[in-house]
């Protein structure tokens, strides 16, 4: 998504109406950022046995992949011929999250859209896969459910607690809100310890003084109490403010248990966000940047 530089976004594809809607998603920011696509189906090859008789046939795979080219290579030359956008057509097979991880760092892309679900039986790619796609990529991933129309992302909602990494997302939101002349709605909440309450306070002062310096517009909703929990808080926020995006991070409760894929709120989320995208960003190893502390 970078304006300065010609970057590639990474959408998976597994021709699935949903992942066809994430598609069309990142077509319409591909043409705001100017960058180009890359178009990555995944043969999950424990799959492929159950569509065969007696294991895998390597003709059949081999067919199975010609037939899967030819349709990715149509649908850039369709996105080409439409929005002079140039696609590279990437198939690959083995475990569907790890190679969308990879790849998106082989190719060098800075983000990737995808779909929330996906197709069953052979075509399937996305499904239960998002989670660990989030967990396992370095760079910013979209979750895009909804087939509604896509809309600009210009009412960003930003929710703010307490964590350190909570703050990293500040240059995600700085990039995109002068691209979209957005207005970030930064949601943070009360807590009962007073430290707390200042601590909060001055990381929010900190992300507004980032804004400011950057001209990106923004407003503050400071809940004085959590009538649920901070996801749905978000949500509700969402829905009231009709908003375009969602902007998360995604750090796990415990990082030493690698099957919990990410943390509860940024699950939370991702499943219950129904027509609003959502950026899911993972915190660098580092904590939170120097070029943005203060």
């Amino acid at each position: 998504m970078e304006t300065t530089t010609k970057n590639t976004i990474l959408v998976p594809v597994d021709f699935s109406d949903i992942a066809n809607h994430a598609l069309n998603h990142a077509v319409q920011v591909a043409t705001h950022f100017n960058n180009d696509l890359a178009l990555l189906h995944v043969v999950e090859e424990s799959i492929l046995p159950n569509f065969l008789s007696f294991g895998k046939d390597n003709s059949i795979v081999q067919a199975a992949n010609v037939d899967i080219e030819q349709k990715l290579n149509e649908l850039a030359k369709n996105i080409k011929a439409e929005h002079k956008i140039d696609c590279k057509v990437v198939i690959k097979s083995g475990r569907i999250y790890k190679q969308i991880a990879e790849i998106a760092m082989e190719l060098g892309c800075d983000s990737i859209i995808m779909g929330s679900n996906g197709a069953a039986g052979f075509e399937q790619i996305i499904g239960s896969n998002a989670s660990r796609v989030i967990s396992h990529s370095e760079v910013p991933v979209v979750v895009v459910k909804s087939n509604s129309e896509f809309r600009s992302y210009r009412n960003i909602v930003f929710p703010l607690d307490l964590t350190i990494e909570s703050r990293q997302k500040v240059k995600w939101a700085i990039l995109i809100g002068k691209a979209y002349q957005s207005t970030i709605n930064i949601l943070t909440y009360k807590v009962g310890d007073e430290f707390l309450n200042n601590k909060m306070h001055s990381g929010l002062r900190q992300i507004e003084r980032l804004l400011e310096e950057n001209g990106v517009n923004y407003t503050v909703e400071v809940l004085n109490d959590l009538e649920g929990n901070f996801a749905d808080e978000t949500l509700k926020f969402a829905d009231r403010i009709d908003a375009d995006l969602i902007m998360i991070m995604t750090q796990s409760e415990d990082k030493d248990f690698s099957e919990y894929i990410i943390g509860t709120y940024a699950q939370q989320i991702v499943n219950k966000s129904q027509h609003v995208p959502v950026i899911c960003i993972n915190p660098s190893p580092m904590g939170y940047q120097t070029d943005y502390s203060g």
